[in-house]
């Protein structure tokens, strides 16, 4: 029976599983020594995932280094640097700007001025938009902030932000697995959110920030970058209230490289411990306190006070719950007469499959119930998708279907099959990929 450390590890992985947070690996690391590193299937641990918001605190270490190289300095405005990009009149608000103000998003705008699938260069629109108050003042997480920050690496070292990383940073540390950074439509690596690394990499990176650097980020800026540099109190997560450093959170216990929907590096000084996470908890608006409260409750207490040997996990992918003796649907064909908000005009069972059209045309939705599968992504040929089912009443059927590839999101889907009708609910988390699954539609089951 396990006793030490290892016995909260299980506690831990427990409750990730009892509370249905949708890990995908982590990898626990105390004193400098991996004590345990976990993936879920079919995830494991060498393999690129899609990092949001942690891109923002890599391109700040990228800024430290060019710092150090006497290359700009906290306190210069940022208009300077893009003079080629400034409307004929620059608000007073942008022109007090500075590089310090950026790093703890404490900019002049309340949203990111870019906007996603319609601008082809999201760095310019920064300087052309309509900032709305003083910079320095008040904490606004901006992304549009950071991809400015990503193109003035670029500007300042004439690399892409991946290649200086790759250089003066990445490779140093030994990292070994493929690493790539999306970029927008003008080629531009977008600075907030478009890293994609391993687990194992991400781990790297983070241990070296716990050591001060490594001399590889100037330790100043280390010591600087994870302080409280804004307060953050109106922020609706719990774990957000600590306050921002330059392009990192505070946390209860230290800081963390955060990203959208469970991509985490916390980091815990006191214990000299680090937690890094992937996952895809979008779908859950508790998902991301969901994980700190798993590790502060369950692991934190006990990192310098028990030790286990090095362990690796290879753990199943969640479940739905199914009961096997409830009653399940018949196959057949199902219309829908009006509009409705998944925009499905048919829809058909056949055995374990979904067939139905919305906007992105035929779709199919394969399942197992009490299984978790992988399939092609409905209506998207070629991304990657893992697939989760159960009926949990008599004709009620839940399926949860995630997109595992570069664009992390997915949907939840709840169907109701009474008496020769159906009626479906969906929500979905923001992405392209999952328009049409947010609302509820009946619909009659054809007469033969």
């Amino acid at each position: 029976m396990k006793q030490g450390l290892d016995k909260r590890v299980l506690a831990f992985v427990d409750r990730v599983r009892r509370e249905d947070i949708n890990l995908h690996g982590f990898i626990l690391t105390v004193g400098g020594q991996e004590k345990v590193s976990a993936s879920y299937a079919p995830f494991s641990l060498n393999r690129p995932h899609r990092m949001y918001s942690v891109s923002k605190t890599m391109v700040a270490c990228a800024l430290g280094m060019l710092m150090e190289e006497g290359k700009l300095r906290l306190d210069d405005h940022i208009v300077d640097f893009f003079r080629d990009l400034l409307p004929e009149q620059v608000s007073p608000y942008l022109l007090h700007l500075t590089i310090r103000d950026m790093l703890r998003m404490a900019t002049c705008y309340r949203q990111t001025a870019y906007r996603e699938y319609i601008d082809e260069d999201w760095t310019k629109p920064f300087f052309t938009g309509h900032p709305d108050h003083e910079p320095g003042t008040v904490f606004n997480y901006d992304t549009g902030n950071s991809q400015v920050l990503s193109s003035l690496v670029r500007r300042l070292s004439g690399q892409e932000v991946v290649d200086f990383l790759t250089v003066r940073l990445f490779a140093p540390l030994g990292c070994e697995d493929e690493i790539y950074w999306l970029r927008d439509p003008s080629g531009q690596c977008t600075g907030g959110t478009g890293l994609c690394m391993s687990l194992r990499d991400l781990n790297r990176v983070a241990l070296c920030l716990s050591r001060g650097g490594d001399g590889l980020i100037p330790a100043w800026f280390v010591a600087e970058m994870q302080k409280k540099q804004i307060d953050t109190l109106l922020q609706g997560n719990e774990e957000e209230k600590y306050g921002y450093g330059w392009q990192c959170w505070r946390t209860r216990a230290g800081w963390v490289l955060y990203g959208m929907g469970g991509q985490l590096a916390v980091l815990c000084p006191e214990k000299d411990a680090v937690l890094c996470t992937t996952a895809d908890v979008r779908l859950d608006p508790c998902g991301m306190q969901r994980i700190y409260n798993a590790f502060f409750e369950e692991l934190y207490p006990w990192l310098d006070q028990e030790d286990m040997a090095p362990e690796s996990l290879m753990l199943p992918a969640p479940v739905l719950p199914h009961d096997p003796a409830v009653r399940q649907v018949t196959e057949g064909e199902y219309l829908f007469p009006e509009e409705n908000a998944l925009g499905w005009k048919k829809l058909t069972v056949r055995g374990n499959r979904l067939i139905y059209e919305n906007a992105r045309g035929r779709c199919e939705l394969p399942f197992e119930p009490g299984k978790t599968m992988t399939a092609d992504y409905p209506g998207w040929p070629g991304e990657p998708a893992t697939v989760s089912a159960g009926w949990f009443a008599d004709g009620a059927l839940r399926i949860r279907c995630h997109a595992i590839g570069d664009f992390p999101c997915g949907f939840d889907m709840l169907l109701y099959f009474i008496e020769g009708a159906v009626t479906a609910e969906a929500r979905r988390s923001s992405d392209p990929r999952t328009d049409g699954y947010d609302g509820v539609a009946s619909g009659i089951l054809r007469a033969e």
